[in-house]
């Protein structure tokens, strides 16, 4: 769940820092307690949000192995996101 104001972390977006992302398609939003879900998305709702680095995430360790046939290899991924903060709904 976002508020305004919120930073959270998301899959990579091609913006640089200080562009604005607007999110289009909302599934679920709630209000003054009453919550709205989307069939998919809802109609009429956008989220803005700017964007505040872009960055990868910590290294994972990729190790694949063969019993008995002197076989191992090893590899690491870090997976790009960019951070962003919620401006309004």
């Amino acid at each position: 769940m976002v508020n305004p104001g919120k930073k959270i972390r998301i899959e990579k977006v091609n913006k640089k820092e200080g562009e604005q992302v607007v999110f289009k398609e909302v599934l679920l939003m709630e209000k003054s307690k009453k919550v709205e879900i989307g069939t998919p998305f809802l109609k009429g709702v956008e989220i803005t949000a700017d964007v505040i680095k872009q960055g990868k995430g910590d290294k994972v360790i990729v190790f694949k192995y063969k019993a008995k046939k002197r076989y191992k290899a090893k590899t690491g991924h870090r997976q790009p996101y960019t951070e962003v903060r919620i401006n309004t709904f």
